[in-house]
């Protein structure tokens, strides 16, 4: 790949992130306050604030925002690490959305959302009509960018080096390493898997080499955690002790799920010939039945993390 097409790559992910964050902040600036009054509310009971955890994180694309707030009302001693935990679940829930959009394809009309964005953000005065503006023309300037990173990634289809690449990621632990890694660059789950969907479309990434980066792109995005609980207090490094323990499980029970049964056809075989979906779709899998799983044994997580804090 020259120069010219790896400045395009980097300026379609530029658009996809900056998309994303436009959208986010429309959102969050409608909400007001109500999220952190939701999150303090409604989250008394495990099932509620995993769905607080959901729905927040659909309004602000972006479980690792959400976890950078969760630790700071942790920190502000708002918030029990037993509520906290609980909307974790749920915000990995959440994040999925974001790769069933992308997965709905809507590139054609990208320049046509990001326009209207633009004319609402500029020109309109009220409050309501610049926020909406910030959330149309964020997925206008999201999905722009994944095309720009499509154009610019289809002469990877004729390069022995990537093709080599991909073929040595065949292996799952190192597939799920290089997810882990590439999210932790990039802090963002959502960019990356956008990206793992991009090169699916393009022919450049098998299924099965894509299931198991999605495994590891799901630990990879807790760095942002384990960044903003560096100088928090005592329960907010729990929490992002157990986003970790949480994520590292879902992929140990998903190994053994694809290792010992026919699962990744099955997915594959629900969407033939729809790569975008076949990944957005396990990665929605993937974190609804760890959730409901470890939601079953949370307490004993909750009781792992204390004894590793007390013995410190």
């Amino acid at each position: 790949m020259n120069i010219s097409g790896a400045l395009g790559i980097l300026g379609g992910l530029a658009l996809f992130l900056y998309g994303m964050e436009l959208m986010s902040e429309g959102l969050q600036e409608s909400a007001g306050n109500k999220l952190e009054y939701v999150i303090k509310k409604l989250t008394d009971h495990k099932i509620k604030a995993v769905f607080v955890g959901m729905l927040m994180t659909c309004l602000i694309q972006s479980s690792s925002a959400l976890t950078v707030m969760l630790i700071g009302f942790l920190n502000a001693k708002i918030i029990d690490l037993k509520r906290a935990i609980w909307v974790v679940m749920g915000a990995n829930i959440g994040t999925t959305i974001t790769g069933q959009m992308i997965a709905l394809n809507i590139g054609m009309i990208a320049p046509i959302l990001a326009i209207i964005g633009v004319i609402m953000i500029v020109f309109l005065s009220s409050r309501f009509f610049v926020h909406l503006g910030k959330i149309i023309g964020g997925i206008g300037i999201l999905f722009m960018g994944l095309e720009f990173m499509a154009v610019s990634l289809s002469p990877l289809q004729n390069s022995a080096t990537f093709l080599n690449f991909m073929t040595s990621l065949s292996q799952p632990y190192l597939a799920i390493l290089a997810g882990a890694i590439f999210t932790a660059i990039i802090q963002s789950s959502s960019a990356a898997l956008g990206i793992l969907q991009t090169l699916a479309k393009q022919g450049l990434l098998h299924f099965e080499i894509g299931a198991y980066m999605i495994f590891g792109l799901n630990i990879g995005t807790c760095i942002t955690a384990v960044l903003a609980s560096l100088l928090g207090c005592q329960n907010a490094k729990k929490l992002t002790l157990f986003h970790i323990l949480f994520n590292i499980a879902g992929t140990v029970i998903f190994v053994a799920i694809c290792q010992m049964t026919p699962f990744l056809s099955l997915i594959a075989s629900l969407t033939p010939h729809a790569y975008m979906n076949q990944l957005a779709n396990l990665h929605t899998l993937f974190n609804v039945i760890t959730v409901l799983i470890v939601l079953c044994v949370d307490q004993y997580f909750i009781d792992f993390i204390d004894k590793i804090f007390s013995k410190k």
